[in-house]
């Protein structure tokens, strides 16, 4: 129960903190409105980092099944507990979404068009091509997972007289996964807008299916499964890929 909620609660955090910045960027008359693509990336990088260093040290804060199914993949994860994080991933990712819903009430009615309403919630691609879509978010988030599993590994090393692992682990590492987030998004974020994490798309598509948004238009499932299944293969290729590199 402790890991469930560890995780609901984490994932709520990224969610509101990340389509919040989204939302304040695209909704008109808010006061980021239009302010450009390096307030996303930056606000999606404080975002993971703030939602790790909540519930880190509860869960191990995966926050993203890619995480979960890459740790699952090289045998780092327990595969009892999978439902149980996924579950808390999912429920969060809607509560998070609700939350963004909320906070921006009066700014749905005033935004005209659709598409902007629903990038508060989900992502969409900037040139739809099913192949390319789905590889662009299979790598980015393979270099997600990867990053991840470095990092934790730097943190495990750091040894001496001193033991630095534990500084490192729970003050830094955090930071430095947040950077990570960001650096895709400033690098391969512009094709799909790097969901790379299924329950950050699915959790609030859902919400945005449900929700009583003013002129809110389709939620295009048609694109759904994309931001869903490429981060999952993603994850999986980047754990293997650590482990290779890890064991060469």
């Amino acid at each position: 129960m402790e890991m469930f909620v560890a995780e609901t609660v984490g994932t709520a955090i990224l969610i509101l903190l990340g389509n919040g910045v989204v939302a304040n960027q695209v909704l008109k008359e808010t006061k980021g409105n239009d302010t450009g693509w390096m307030l996303i990336t930056t606000g999606w990088g404080v975002a993971v980092a703030l939602a790790v260093y909540s519930v880190g040290s509860i869960s191990g804060a995966h926050l993203n099944p890619a995480v979960t199914f890459g740790l699952l993949a090289i045998g780092e994860f327990d595969a009892s507990l999978v439902p149980t994080y996924i579950g808390g991933q999912m429920l969060g990712a809607i509560i998070g979404a609700t939350l963004v819903w909320i906070s921006y009430l009066p700014h749905w009615a005033k935004t005209e068009e659709p598409a902007d309403k629903l990038a508060c919630f989900a992502t969409a691609p900037a040139i739809r091509s099913t192949g390319s879509n789905f590889v662009c978010e299979l790598i980015g988030t393979a270099m997600l997972v990867f990053g991840v599993l470095a990092i934790g590994a730097n943190a495990a090393q750091m040894q001496g007289e001193i033991d630095l692992s534990v500084v490192f682990s729970g003050g830094i590492q955090p930071l430095l996964v947040g950077v990570i987030v960001f650096g895709i998004g400033m690098s391969l974020g512009g094709h799909t807008g790097y969901a790379i994490n299924p329950a950050r798309d699915l959790g609030p598509r859902i919400a945005h299916a449900i929700l009583p948004i003013a002129g809110k238009g389709s939620s295009d499932w048609g694109y759904a499964w994309i931001p869903v299944l490429g981060p999952i293969a993603g994850g999986v290729v980047g754990a293997l890929l650590y482990q290779f590199t890890l064991g060469s």
